[in-house]
């Protein structure tokens, strides 16, 4: 039986593009995110920070920062994987897309990795930005990497939905401002959910994001809300639902082809 090459040009090629399309929109793609964290740092942790020292035995000012690194991975993850699969629908250049000696696997690792590249390198900025703001310590720099990595990759796919499903610009803007940007908010970006009383403890439990946010947290300080494995769980979980539905779309042609 042979077995199939990948086409690493077609990989490539998509790939490219998507970087260079990053490249022409710098602005947007970096500087916009950049400022807009830094802004959301100065506010938090100066106003909050004047009134709460610690939080966990860690000042308040390193304790936000896993969560402002996370809330802009999120919706940049999803803002640069949808908008690069919409353009194509949109300009009707998804058909030569369909069309090419490209496999649907190859064309995912194409769009979703480099939005996987962009949002990881933006991450890493605004944590190098936050090093000037307050001492930072990464007691697990490993895992670090690895929660920034693993969640830019399951947020990518999920922007590639959004994508795929979007039927006008203003729907891919929908879920990024109006559930992932509430639902960090209050999954503990600023604050820790053993704060609050019950039962709003317990129901911030079903927040996804919360899992995300304890975890990549850990990484640095050795304390989340969370069990780190239960958000290694979940963010793993996230990711192979993502892979099926990306795997249906394609089988199924959903909303591909119009």
């Amino acid at each position: 039986m042979n077995i199939p090459l990948m086409n690493w040009h077609g990989i490539w090629a998509i790939y490219r593009f998507e970087m260079a399309r990053a490249l022409r929109t710098l602005w947007q793609s970096l500087v916009t995110p950049v400022l807009t964290t830094s802004l959301y740092f100065i506010v938090f942790g100066g106003a909050i920070g004047s009134r709460m020292q610690q939080v966990g035995g860690v000042g308040y000012g390193s304790f936000i920062v896993p969560g402002l690194i996370m809330l802009s991975l999120l919706t940049q993850s999803i803002s640069n994987a949808s908008i690069g699969i919409y353009f194509p629908k949109f300009t009707g250049t998804i058909y030569e897309l369909l069309s090419a000696p490209v496999s649907a696997m190859e064309m995912v690792i194409g769009y979703v990795g480099a939005a996987t590249t962009k949002s990881v390198i933006l991450g890493l900025i605004i944590l190098a930005t936050a090093s000037f703001f307050v001492d930072l310590r990464i007691e697990h720099p490993l895992a670090m990497i690895a929660f920034l990595v693993l969640t830019a990759v399951a947020f990518s796919l999920f922007g590639f939905i959004i994508g795929v499903w979007a039927n006008g610009f203003e729907q891919l803007n929908f879920v990024p401002a109006l559930l992932i940007t509430p639902l960090t908010f209050l999954g503990g970006a600023f604050y820790s959910i053993d704060m609050l009383p019950e039962p709003w403890r317990t129901v911030s439990l079903f927040n996804p994001v919360v899992y995300l946010i304890s975890g990549f947290r850990w990484s640095f300080f050795g304390q989340g809300d969370v069990a780190v494995g239960i958000s290694l769980a979940v963010t793993a979980g996230f990711l192979a639902a993502c892979l099926i539905v990306i795997a249906l779309i394609f089988k199924t042609g959903w909303r591909m082809k119009n």
